[in-house]
């Protein structure tokens, strides 16, 4: 049975499938990413990992895998398949697609952002798919987005499309990594949240599922932390929706799992900050969650055997059988 890997890279953890023609997944696996022993060996674990569902495939497929497909986190140069920078597995200049097409026999390979490869997968298979135009935006750590057109995502001329996480939407507000103040991921992420709610409510170990609780308990503290952080979310998005005029706004990520309590005044707050020139985008929920960046692994693979173009309507089903590996707790 034809088919290809889909290697999503995260943190700390790895996800895998083996993609059929048709869209359907006919295996599924994890890994650890072993970041702990060093970055050179979470190269290994990576490497390892591809050909193990290479071997999978032909044992059980009948055939090898025709291409794979890898996304990871970080600054990525797709075109040239060399993983830049992630200051979370240690790496850099890493030159993976050419290690990993070695690998496996030398079939083709093609990297991808985590982000741009999730927001694939949610523009063709998930809530972006009947838009022409969205903008994916997961809150988890930090904030990132990818601009998707036709089913295809932008990824900029230097391969940085998309960072709505760095946009200043608090001139002089707290210090981001990036060197400026008042960074949106700063003050919108699932973290930021986290650390305002620890502080506000005098709990160490509190985080933004916590806050989100005592929001719809009516808790004025939390109303507090979170308005604000919806108040930042709306004065980026309404930045990036006057540069792109996008159908649709996806929001996904950690933060997006408090549902209504997110949507319900997020949509306000962006409704509130439109103006006459403007057109207001539905704003919705990711619906993928976190197989999104796998799922857009897979297309990539697809799209390389795919000579007429992009695939924009491939359906994903899961297996009917159970994943050979127990998914353990894994965080990306």
């Amino acid at each position: 049975m034809r088919h290809v890997i889909a290697l999503d890279v995260g943190g700390t953890g790895m996800k895998a499938a083996l993609v059929g023609a048709d869209g359907t997944l006919l295996h599924e696996a994890r890994r650890p990413t072993g970041r702990e022993r060093g970055p050179d060996a979470v190269v290994e674990s990576i490497l390892d990992f591809a050909a193990e569902l290479r071997a999978h495939g032909a044992a059980h497929l009948g055939e090898s895998a025709a291409a794979a497909g890898v996304a990871v986190p970080g600054i990525v140069d797709a075109e040239r398949g060399v993983a830049v920078y992630a200051a979370n597995l240690g790496w850099s200049d890493v030159p993976l697609r050419d290690l990993l097409s070695a690998r496996l026999g030398s079939i083709p390979v093609t990297l991808g952002h985590d982000v741009r490869t999730g927001g694939l997968a949610e523009g063709r298979l998930g809530a972006g798919r009947s838009a022409a135009r969205f903008l994916f935006v997961p809150l988890g750590t930090g904030i990132a987005g990818a601009i998707g057109i036709n089913g295809v995502i932008e990824p900029g001329a230097h391969g940085s499309a998309g960072e709505i996480g760095h946009i200043v939407v608090r001139p002089g507000g707290p210090p981001c990594g990036c060197g400026q103040r008042g960074c949106l991921e700063r003050l919108a992420s699932a973290s930021a949240v986290s650390k305002a709610w620890a502080e506000a409510s005098g709990d160490p170990g509190a985080d933004a599922a916590d806050c989100a609780k005592a929001v719809r308990s009516g808790d004025p503290r939390a109303v507090e932390v979170w308005q604000h952080a919806v108040d930042a979310l709306a004065d980026g998005l309404l930045t990036a929706l006057t540069l792109l005029d996008p159908d649709t706004l996806i929001v996904g990520g950690g933060l997006a799992e408090a549902g209504d309590t997110l949507f319900t005044p997020l949509r306000e707050a962006v409704a509130d900050r439109v103006v006459q020139f403007q057109t207001l985008p539905e704003i919705v929920p990711a619906v993928l969650g976190d197989a999104a960046g796998c799922l857009g692994a897979g297309l990539l693979a697809w799209d390389l055997l795919t000579p007429e173009g992009p695939r924009t309507d491939t359906p994903i089903t899961t297996p009917t059988h159970s994943p050979t590996d127990a998914p353990p707790e894994v965080s990306t």
